[in-house]
């Protein structure tokens, strides 16, 4: 249990599905917020992983998670309406960090 202003509150992991898009582009990631205030929501987002956290008067849904193959965390759109935060993030090129290697 979390404690803030003497109230204890129930930590959990919020339900998530994460899926890939049809043309194999994005990274589609929906979380269920239910009663979160969006200026309450955290969302940090590396290439390979995101942290998310959202609080209630009673409850702080948190949690850890991987993602399937690198993204660009820099490029992701995320939008939060009645208790559901969307989150697109376009794939990484495979190529996008290739270094040309001169050949002597």
């Amino acid at each position: 249990m979390h404690m803030s202003e003497g109230k204890e509150r129930i930590i959990i992991s919020p339900n998530i599905c994460g899926y890939v898009d049809d043309e194999h582009l994005n990274y589609h990631i929906e979380v269920q917020l239910p009663g979160v205030d969006k200026e309450s929501i955290k969302l940090k987002m590396h290439e390979d992983s995101f942290f998310l956290k959202g609080e209630t008067e009673n409850t702080v849904y948190v949690g850890s998670y991987t993602i399937c193959c690198p993204v660009k965390p820099e490029a992701a759109k995320a939008t939060y309406k009645n208790g559901l935060l969307k989150v697109d993030v376009p794939f990484k090129d495979p190529m996008e960090d290739a270094v040309d290697v001169s050949i002597q």
